[in-house]
């Protein structure tokens, strides 16, 4: 009885104060109204406690793109607050794999920065009226609202709301996705949508622990990575952008793709894989650059074949020249045509490339790692390579034993056997990559355990060794006939210049004959 009673009351008063609203909107009209909330508002701020501070997803410069200021204080409220929030939204992310719990609409978390306690909010504002088209998919307009007390200003406006974004930033780099880029054609960058970037996850599972390489050198490879990740206040200092060149080179097969893979998942970087022949000329290559983000890692592989940037193409059509050119007409006019077709593929030329590694426009970002491989070092042209754009150059050689260790380790799970001396002796003798030791060593079956793949191992490496033995007869063979050609060509050669000395004293013999001939019929005339 008691319960219906309070609740009789608490119905007329509800009635009385919407009877009461219901006169106070007759008597006063909507502007008037108005003009009396600003005057409310005004009065009430004077003796209001709290200072409030709104953050929009959507800012008016930035119509199209969240505010990176919103993202970051939903990833911070998500990971320090949501277990404080009593409604909570899920996003799935990751293929299903995880979920990541956000504050719902309208509701309310505390916070606590140096002793102060903060309130947070979140909010959205939907229009009254729903626009034709939507070029944000979602017309509502949400935002937080961070309220602290007002003698608390400086220390949350200044301090608090920095350390909130930086914290935010921080959350998205450690959980974000990683991406491997690579570039699209240059004459399909326009139109509705397009990119000059396409990507993929990155999930390649090479680290400097699986690496296969001398110890001592990736240990080196680790220190400097070390050193360059946390030298941000040097380079400011020293007047440089924060980036680094690596020149990775060795024979094909010696893991230069896997060391760029473990670099990546150590730093926690993105890969940007830029394939030079599809970029048409510098303007665009600049463009790419620009679309490249922090905290990334871009690579430029066999830049020996990518295009001809080693300054040796004049030099080999002046050896051409200077032979004399005994070719076919019509081969000659295929070789041009071609060439024409290249040049007209790319433009990018080698004082563009050297602009974009270390020119005004490399400064565009920060945290950079710009990494070059190639087989053949030798035939770069040295402005690329020089100190200064590759900073550190890693040799990516055969397989030694150390290096087999670790392979033996990846692969069998093997710290030593009775056969490691013997391979050991046989990788001190022949040449074979990382790439052809762990195909040896990988089982092609159930049956084959350790000591089988030890063996293939072994019967590869005399294999190899007869072959590296065969080679070498070979190589000596041809080189002995080329050397015998080249004296025969000198002898014959010699034996045109005497004949050619010859030919002008026969010619002068002839003439004074014919001169003769004709002086004396003249006579007999």
């Amino acid at each position: 009885m008691m319960m219906m009673g309070e609740m009789t009351q608490l119905g007329s008063l509800i009635g009385v104060v919407m009877f009461i609203w219901a006169i106070f909107r007759q008597l006063f009209p909507d502007e008037l109204r108005r003009n009396a909330r600003k005057y409310v508002d005004k009065v009430v701020s004077y003796v209001y406690p709290y200072v409030e501070i709104t953050f929009h997803e959507y800012q008016v410069d930035s119509w199209f793109e969240r505010s990176e200021a919103f993202v970051a204080i939903e990833r911070y409220l998500s990971t320090n607050s949501s277990n404080r929030a009593k409604k909570l939204k899920a996003k799935v992310v990751k293929d299903c794999e995880s979920v990541v719990l956000s504050m719902d609409e309208n509701e309310e978390v505390t916070d606590e920065f140096n002793g102060i306690q903060v309130w947070w909010t979140s909010s959205k504002k939907i229009p009254q009226r729903q626009a034709l088209f939507s070029y944000r998919g979602d017309e509502e307009n949400r935002f937080y609202r961070l309220i602290c007390r007002r003698e608390h200003r400086d220390i949350i406006t200044k301090a608090y709301v920095k350390h909130v974004l930086d914290e935010g930033k921080a959350i998205a780099i450690k959980e974000r996705q990683r991406k491997l880029y690579t570039n699209n054609k240059s004459e399909n960058w326009h139109g509705y949508k397009k990119t000059v970037w396409s990507h993929i996850i990155f999930e390649h599972p090479s680290t400097f622990d699986t690496l296969a390489m001398d110890p001592k050198k990736k240990k080196e490879i680790l220190n400097d990575l070390i050193t360059f990740s946390k030298s941000k206040d040097y380079y400011k200092k020293v007047g440089k952008s924060w980036k680094r060149g690596y020149l990775l080179y060795g024979p094909p097969g010696t893991g230069k793709s896997s060391m760029i893979a473990a670099i990546a998942n150590f730093l926690e970087y993105d890969i940007y894989d830029l394939e030079l022949t599809s970029v048409k000329d510098n303007t665009d290559l600049r463009k790419l650059l620009i679309d490249t983000s922090s905290k990334s890692i871009i690579v430029i592989e066999d830049i020996d074949c990518s295009l001809d940037l080693t300054g040796q193409r004049k030099e080999k059509k002046k050896e051409e020249s200077s032979k004399g050119d005994k070719k076919d007409p019509i081969e000659k006019k295929v070789e041009e045509e071609l060439e024409d077709k290249k040049k007209k593929g790319s433009e990018v030329t080698l004082s563009g490339l050297l602009n974009f590694i270390d020119g005004l426009w490399s400064a565009c970002g920060s945290e950079r790692l710009i990494i070059f491989t190639t087989n053949y070092v030798e035939k770069l042209d040295p402005a690329l390579i020089r100190r200064g754009r590759m900073d550190k150059r890693i040799e990516m050689s055969y397989c030694c034993f150390e290096t087999f260790k670790v392979l033996a380790k990846n692969y069998l799970d093997l710290d030593s056997h009775e056969l490691f001396e013997t391979i050991s002796r046989m990788l001190a003798e022949t040449k074979m990559t990382p790439a052809d030791v762990a195909e040896n060593l990988m089982p092609k079956s159930d049956e084959e355990n350790a000591e089988v793949c030890l063996k293939n191992l072994i019967k590869s490496l005399e294999e190899a060794k007869e072959e590296a033995r065969l080679k070498a007869i070979e190589d000596a063979r041809i080189k002995a006939e080329e050397e015998e050609a080249s004296k025969k060509k000198e002898e014959n050669g010699k034996k045109e210049q005497e004949i050619d000395a010859k030919l002008p004293d026969e010619e002068e013999e002839k003439k004074d004959s014919k001169s003769g001939d004709e002086v004396e019929a003249k006579e007999n005339v």
